[in-house]
């Protein structure tokens, strides 16, 4: 299941669960988004030891800035709160390739 982050704090305290987590960055008027987006959702329900989310570089902006954020979508993996993989791009192989990478 994909959660949608409403806010910084939210962001911030996802990453430091102590969990994989992999973030979905993306705007609402970005059609690959869109296009992309069934496919992170399908992925996230057979996988239960990552945790997906998703957040609005529009809705905030303080966690895309600090997250580097240039274009969307953008698939971002943190471990114990530091980024460890990045997928820039509506690929469909390539971010299952990438949440594969990352399975227990």
């Amino acid at each position: 299941m994909v959660q949608v982050i409403s806010s910084n704090e939210e962001y911030q305290r996802v990453l430091q669960s102590g969990k994989t987590v992999i973030v979905d960055w993306f705007a609402t008027w970005c059609g690959p988004c869109k296009a992309i987006s069934p496919v992170f959702a399908q992925i996230s329900e057979t996988i239960d030891d990552i945790v997906f989310i998703k957040v609005d570089v529009d809705e905030v902006p303080e966690a895309a800035g600090d997250a580097d954020i240039s274009a969307m979508p953008t698939f971002q993996v943190y471990q114990d709160g530091k980024k460890v993989d990045e997928l820039v791009g509506a690929n469909p192989a390539k971010l299952k390739e990438l949440v594969m990478k990352y399975r227990q």
